[in-house]
């Protein structure tokens, strides 16, 4: 009998490996189905910055470098910071509805709208005194003040913003895809109508730009107000603004603030280099063409451990397939790219000359995106942290300084040293997934949500 079994055990073990490859192509087809719709949302949302950059782009080199420094500020101070938070909703809404507990997932939504609004407030009066801060930090000061107008008007779209962030982790964690990918392409279309009368026909300049993000975002978030609030697949989600939303608060931040150290610290180290690129001989030019490599860059890049696994797998197939695609159609179109943000020559020819470290960047960004993914879906984005932390601030920004400044490399040696940090990033957080035990992370998982375990406390250190 032990030696039938016995017998019996390649057999098994073969007919697992075959059936790897349906398994695979299944879960592709899965993935697909929710990550193509998700990167189209992305994008047009993103490129909401990214059409305004480009619209005062062709006013001047002197306008488009202070929207270039007043969006790097805008973002290391307040989008980024938004956006880091709520991607512990990721965590705390996927898990919930995984569980089925799906009012929950309202309330952690209401909990996270309510802590954001909390943090909104002190970086409204930040951008109201920008001028005069980046004037104090050295900056020029004909470029501080285009960037303290472009900054002072984009305060309105700081609390849309908010909401909007909590709105996508609320869908995107019940697959309710359909609704984003309306709402952003009508923003991104009113915000090219109201821009381009704003900018071009009003003669408001950056305050225009900054004016038409605002109205787009806050229509993105009516539309999708709208959408949670009458639709049937939202229904089994809704939860009453009740005191539970006060007492999620605190799980949210304690998941809220290692999310957002973790996104902040890789997302900083880009602005901190069109910041020191500032310093630079030519300011206006350096700043205007690696705020245009940072914008193309970013625009394109339940309790069962097996398929966790598996989805794994099945994304960095797709991410390949992705970042190969990007960078090829980066290198092809890198003059149509350069002339599409600014007509000025000596820009498109630095544009051209950075394309090939521009396509490594989005090459090392995709993967990197994928397993920061992970990190924040599984919950331990402290890990995250750390490993951001040393890529970007011990390897990368200095890297960055030394070949910007001691080797005289001015702009591509800034753009080289974010990429040797992006690429550092990668490696270590390869490392920290390659460790990953699926099934304790489905079991904790799980616990959280059904055995009174804190549902925001970070899983330990593997």
């Amino acid at each position: 009998m032990e030696e039938d079994f016995e017998g019996q055990l390649p057999d098994r073990e073969a007919t697992k490996r075959n059936a790897k490859w349906p398994d695979l192509l299944q879960e592709l087809k899965k993935v697909s189905y929710i990550a193509a719709p998700m990167v189209t949302v992305s994008v047009l949302q993103y490129l909401l910055q990214v059409v305004s950059v480009m619209m005062v782009g062709h006013l001047g080199q002197l306008t488009l470098s202070g929207v270039a420094i007043a969006t790097s500020l805008t973002n290391v101070t307040g989008f980024s910071l938004l956006f880091g938070m709520a991607g512990a909703l990721e965590t705390l809404c996927g898990q919930a509805y995984g569980a089925e507990q799906y009012t929950q997932v309202g309330t952690f939504t209401y909990g996270a709208i309510l802590g954001l609004f909390m943090i909104c407030i002190p970086v409204s009066v930040l951008w109201m005194n920008t001028g005069k801060l980046l004037v104090f930090l050295g900056q020029d000061p004909l470029v501080s003040k285009e960037a303290g107008i472009l900054a002072a008007w984009l305060v309105p779209a700081l609390f849309p913003y908010a909401i909007l962030q909590s709105l996508i982790r609320y869908l995107q964690s019940q697959s309710l895809i359909l609704p984003m990918l309306l709402s952003s392409p009508a923003s991104l279309l009113i915000n090219l109508v109201l821009g381009w009368t704003f900018v071009f026909k009003l003669n408001l300049g950056n305050a225009g730009a900054a004016l038409s993000v605002g109205l787009s975002i806050w229509l993105n978030v009516f539309l999708l107000g709208v959408y949670v609030k009458y639709s049937s697949a939202c229904k089994k989600t809704h939860a009453p603004f009740s005191k539970e939303v006060f007492f999620s608060l605190r799980q949210f931040f304690q998941l809220a603030v290692p999310s957002a150290m973790m996104l902040c610290l890789e997302w900083w180290s880009f602005e901190i280099v069109i910041f020191f690129s500032g310093l630079l001989p030519n300011p206006q030019l350096e700043m205007s063409v690696l705020s245009i490599c940072t914008r193309i860059s970013n625009e394109l890049g339940a309790g069962n451990p097996q398929a966790a696994r598996l989805i794994l797998c099945t994304v960095l197939i797709l991410a390949i397939g992705e970042f190969v695609l990007a960078a090829t159609t980066i290198f092809i179109c890198r003059r149509v790219l350069a002339y599409a943000f600014s007509e000025d020559k000596n820009v498109v020819v630095y544009i051209q000359e950075l394309t090939p470290f521009l396509c490594l960047s989005v090459i090392v960004d995709s993967l990197q995106a994928i397993l920061s993914g992970v990190a924040r879906g599984s919950g331990w984005q402290r890990i995250g942290a750390y490993v951001n932390l040393g890529a970007y601030y011990l390897v990368g920004i200095p890297m960055a300084l030394l070949m910007g400044f001691a080797l005289h490399f001015k702009g591509k040696g800034l753009w080289i040293g974010t990429i040797v940090g992006a690429a550092v990033q990668c490696f270590l957080l390869s490392i920290v997934t390659s460790l990953i035990d699926w099934e304790r992370q489905a079991t904790e998982a799980r616990q959280r949500i059904f055995e009174g375990t804190d549902p925001a406390q970070v899983i330990e250190l593997i």
